[in-house]
């Protein structure tokens, strides 16, 4: 409360001076996913019984920068649409994302940037009642392509599995 109370304090006195106060979501660690935000082709190969696919994906700044929307589109390969919302806490130092799609699915994640890749990662409960690893990788980034993947550990993050790759490619304008 107290903490609060001196936040109100200092904004209001930034405000009666006629100074702005410092725009929120402006850290470069709040920009870490700038490299997603645009329009992007999506293609996997086959694998675990299913065809190879293709997706778009439309990822979006909201919220004056502070959140990054994607929107996935998948009704032309395995019927998949989601969206998902990411935001960067400061007071945390973590990225943390929230997915949901027309199969029912919510999925929330917790990660970060850290030598050149995002990895946003979960423990779920399977149901079986045994403890398992989710996470996501955005690797090989460059400027016009990048490489998803969507990834399950059962050993406690010893070793991880490649449940689905994705690999971007930016639409040429």
């Amino acid at each position: 409360m107290r903490k609060l109370m001196l936040s109100m304090v200092v904004l209001c006195a930034l405000l009666a001076s006629g100074q702005q106060p410092p725009k929120p979501c402006t850290a470069p660690e709040a920009r870490q996913f700038d490299f997603w935000v645009g329009d992007w082709e999506a293609t996997w190969p086959a694998g675990g019984g299913a065809p190879a696919g293709k997706a778009t994906n439309h990822v979006v700044r909201l919220m004056d920068g502070c959140v990054t929307q994607e929107n996935f589109d998948g009704r032309s390969s395995n019927g998949l649409v989601g969206m998902s919302v990411s935001s960067y806490f400061a007071r945390g130092g973590k990225w943390k994302q929230t997915w949901v799609d027309n199969q029912g699915a919510y999925m929330d994640f917790v990660g970060e940037f850290k030598d050149g890749q995002m990895v946003l990662a979960r423990e779920v409960t399977n149901p079986k009642g045994q403890k398992v690893g989710q996470r996501m990788v955005w690797k090989n980034i460059q400027p016009d392509s990048f490489d998803w993947s969507y990834e399950q550990s059962s050993d406690e993050g010893k070793t991880w599995n490649v449940v689905w790759p994705i690999h971007y490619t930016r639409k040429k304008s």
